[in-house]
């Protein structure tokens, strides 16, 4: 049966503009009932932002509470161990008829290699449950483990992703190959789609969250996933566009 419930397991961003808060305020937008299982904890500490993992017993507590509501959608962001990502990934696997978008953070990890090498093997195990894929291109990078320096190493990466698992693969170029207009690729397995849009000088904290949680809301609107990634492209530029310092969309309707 369909629904209009979509969950977000997805952690929290003390800044409050990406995270659970941006997964929640994009379905609200979307007018979808959000639900959270929330994954970790976030602080600014002396050290510099600071993720604190939710404990495993209380994070599989979260996800026993929610295993019979009828969700149409899951989105996936931060899992911030590869702990959490197993019973994550328990979760997806037993729901896996409904469209899974999977936004594979590991960007704010890169230094710490030992974990990144480990939560990249988890995040792969996404792959074949996941309907998209949105790493940015450091993410994409350490996935695929290969450089990318042009847009035919971008085509490559994302050709690699889909024979890794993933149905569709979206890679977020960001301004690495031009500092007027941002680049992303879509690739479905058979063909690549770019799209391109100015670059914003605003804050774009939340803009990835905000992004895959869009993507998900439109493909349960009944939307392809192209049309899906192309709409949610459009979104998240006009929310980049109204947002304040700490990237919390304003209203532009």
């Amino acid at each position: 049966m369909k629904t209009n419930y979509i969950l977000a397991i997805s952690g929290n961003d003390i800044f409050s503009g990406g995270g659970l808060y941006a997964d929640l305020a994009t379905f609200n937008y979307h007018q979808l009932h959000g639900f959270l299982a929330v994954t970790c904890l976030t602080a600014m500490t002396e050290s510099g932002f600071e993720v604190y993992g939710t404990e495993e017993t209380i994070f599989e507590k979260q996800l026993q509470s929610l295993d019979a509501v009828p969700f149409s959608a899951i989105k996936l962001g931060l899992l911030p161990n590869p702990n959490i990502a197993e019973l994550a990934l328990s979760f997806v696997k037993a729901h896996s008829d409904i469209p899974i978008i999977l936004d594979p953070v590991l960007v704010c990890k890169e230094n710490h290699d030992v974990e990144v090498s480990a939560l990249r093997e988890e995040m792969l195990k996404f792959f074949p449950y996941a309907t998209i894929v949105t790493p940015n291109l450091v993410e994409a990078e350490l996935l695929a483990q290969r450089p990318i320096k042009t847009l035919n190493d971008m085509k490559a990466v994302a050709e690699l992703l889909h024979q890794l698992g993933a149905e569709n693969v979206v890679i977020k170029g960001g301004n690495r190959f031009s500092q007027e207009m941002a680049f992303d690729l879509f690739y479905d397995g058979e063909e690549f789609h770019i799209l391109e849009f100015p670059i914003l000088s605003q804050n774009n904290t939340g803009a990835g969250c905000t992004f895959a949680s869009s993507i998900a809301s439109y493909l349960m609107k009944g939307q392809s996933p192209l049309e899906a990634v192309q709409k949610a492209k459009s979104f998240v530029y006009e929310a980049i566009k109204h947002a304040d310092d700490y990237g919390v969309k304003q209203n532009y309707d």
